[in-house]
């Protein structure tokens, strides 16, 4: 009976993530989710503080972004940005989109999924505002996307990487060799069709005459500090430490550099961030350590180990499609860490586990609360004043990551 309990509460408390009734925060559902665990005794506290010590990394990894974007935004880089970004388009609204989605593939690569969501989003914000664009949401669109679908370039490009690999991440030159070609597919495929389904917004003329003011010291500071961070974050990947640690401290430097030059408050950063994030991602890794008691990481061996050994083409196709759906399902961290823990027991094949870590990185576009990213992309557009229908989104990405899933676990054949 405490396993059924621990699927009932599971259940519900993702599903507030996921449906957010009454538009309270998600994290409000997944820590309630927790503390029902704790309450009702279906997990120890002991169990529950190590749940939440899994996520250490991650919490450091947004703290530290979250400080880069708030400090960029205060600092007016992101309008900056945004203006260059608009002459460069040259009055055309196919052009913007272009260099839109190209700048996003390379902060997804090199900062990752979730400093896309948070550095990229406010970025576009600005530059459809400053262009006059009367839908902006087009736009705005390919910072969701984009987040997940070039998440898989390098190990650092989304922290649920690092997840299902655990302590036996290839290296550097073999993760490129074993995902490079996949992520070119994900990346096309997923422009290809956005562009396709956006299409409308492109018979719209762009304002080209918009001013382009000098950047602050401070603004080319939390610049300097954003750069810096790839290089860390690179180097980090490549000597096979974690990211965490490495991002907040910049993060934290960054942010401190640029106050103290700015001489401002401190607390005009901390107040804009949106700090229920951690609880949220907290209470996301207290439902996993619940659900693994209930056996379900050996079932779940079992079947892959089934599933490998009757067909492994089948399997391929099967357990990418099948973790695809899932993540939108129970969001793709808890996802991420379950699947983590199925391939870090058995025996499972390299293109398998590929497959995998494609579902995990690439099956989130199908809705909004698929990954953190999109989180984060959401938070970031309500502080636009904009907002996402579940359903919209849902329409749209159940074309734009079915045709993208497909083709890109294809790839993996060649």
């Amino acid at each position: 009976m405490n396993h059924i309990f621990i699927w009932i509460i599971s259940f519900l408390a993702i599903a507030g993530v996921i449906i957010r009734p009454f538009k309270v925060t998600e994290a409000v559902y997944a820590v309630s989710g927790a503390l029902l665990l704790l309450i009702f005794q279906l997990i120890r506290p002991s169990e529950a503080l190590t749940g939440i010590g899994k996520g250490q990394d991650v919490y450091l990894f947004l703290t530290g972004m979250m400080l880069l974007a708030e400090t960029a935004r205060e600092e007016k880089l992101f309008d900056w940005l945004a203006a260059h970004a608009t002459i460069r388009a040259k009055g055309s609204s196919g052009r913007l989109f272009l260099l839109i989605y190209l700048v996003g593939v390379l902060i997804t690569t090199f900062l990752s999924n979730d400093a896309t969501a948070v550095v990229l989003t406010p970025a576009v914000a600005a530059a459809v505002k400053a262009a006059k664009v009367k839908n902006p949401l087009p736009y705005l669109l390919i910072c969701a996307f984009i987040a997940n679908a070039a998440s898989f370039v390098l190990p650092i490009s989304n922290p649920a990487n690092l997840v299902i690999y655990g302590k036996h991440m290839p290296p550097l030159l073999h993760w490129l060799g074993q995902y490079l070609i996949p992520s070119v597919c994900s990346i096309t495929a997923t422009y290809f069709m956005l562009r396709f389904t956006q299409r409308s917004c492109f018979k719209e003329k762009i304002i080209t005459g918009i001013d382009l003011s000098e950047l602050s010291p401070g603004g080319k500071t939390a610049l300097y500090g954003i750069c810096g961070t790839a290089v860390i974050l690179l180097a980090s990947s490549a000597f096979n430490i974690q990211l965490g640690l490495p991002t907040a401290i910049t993060g934290i430097v960054t942010t401190i550099i640029v106050l103290s030059r700015a001489k401002k408050s401190p607390v005009t950063i901390i107040k804009g961030i949106s700090w229920a994030i951690l609880p949220l991602v907290a209470g996301l890794f207290v439902l996993v350590e619940a659900l693994n008691k209930t056996g379900l990481t050996q079932q779940l061996t079992l079947l892959l180990d089934h599933a490998v050994a009757r067909s492994q083409t089948a399997a391929v196709w099967a357990s990418g499609s099948v973790i695809a759906v899932a993540c939108n399902l129970m969001n793709n961290l808890p996802a991420g860490l379950i699947a983590g823990n199925v391939l870090q027991s058995g025996h499972t094949p390299e293109i398998v586990k590929s497959a995998v870590l494609i579902g995990v990185d690439l099956g989130p576009n199908l809705s909004i609360t698929g990954s953190l990213a999109t989180i984060l992309w959401l938070v970031a557009l309500r502080r636009e004043g904009l907002e996402v229908s579940a359903w919209t989104f849902l329409k749209l990405g159940s074309v734009v990551m079915t045709v993208a899933l497909g083709i890109t676990i294809l790839s993996l054949h060649v």
